[in-house]
């Protein structure tokens, strides 16, 4: 089964991290929470503190669906400086593999120069990350095989984005209905 890979660091925003392993998990898709850090207890930046499934250096990745970078300004940051996850994701966008950001995170994209002449969206006041970006004020935005979202208040968007994109629309509808979510 393809994997969707959620990638954690000190300083992860919760909602937003947590938002997406749940939503997807109830949408049958298998999630793995991947520490950065050295080891794999992370502590968001709301005091909430995880056990996430394996380290970065313990997985191959050769599953990839999805790559998944929530925010959290210094989480994203030490997303930024990690050159193993840096290379894989300039390698899974070269093969056209789905990468999702949201709040912060889409400035490590930006970073990797991914986001040239694609629409996105990130965190106000992040903007000038996105090089040569489509800057679209909106919570989630969808160009070619990248997501990207706005901030927290988008967690629960943006994870049902992921899900439609990556399962369907009926999919997404079942939980949506499930979860009691009125539009």
């Amino acid at each position: 089964m393809n994997t969707v890979y959620v990638f954690f660091a000190d300083g992860f925003e919760e909602i937003e991290a947590l938002t997406v392993v749940d939503v997807l998990r109830r949408a049958d898709l298998k999630v793995e929470m991947v520490s950065i850090m050295s080891e794999t207890q992370v502590t968001g930046s709301h005091g909430v503190t995880i056990v996430c499934d394996a380290l970065f250096e313990e997985c191959d990745f050769s599953d990839t669906l999805m790559l998944v970078l929530p925010g959290g300004m210094l989480g994203a940051d030490y997303l930024s400086k990690h050159k193993g996850l840096c290379e894989l994701l300039v390698d899974k966008n070269k093969k056209n593999i789905f990468i999702s950001a949201i709040c912060a995170a889409p400035m490590v994209l930006g970073k990797l120069n991914m986001l040239q002449k694609r629409k996105a969206t990130c965190y106000p006041g992040y903007e000038s990350f996105l090089k040569d970006a489509l800057v679209i004020d909106e919570m989630v935005v969808e160009d070619a095989n990248i997501t990207t979202a706005n901030g927290p208040g988008a967690a629960m968007n943006f994870s049902l984005a992921i899900v439609n994109r990556l399962v369907g629309k009926e999919k997404m509808l079942a939980l949506i209905k499930a979860m009691g979510i009125k539009a």
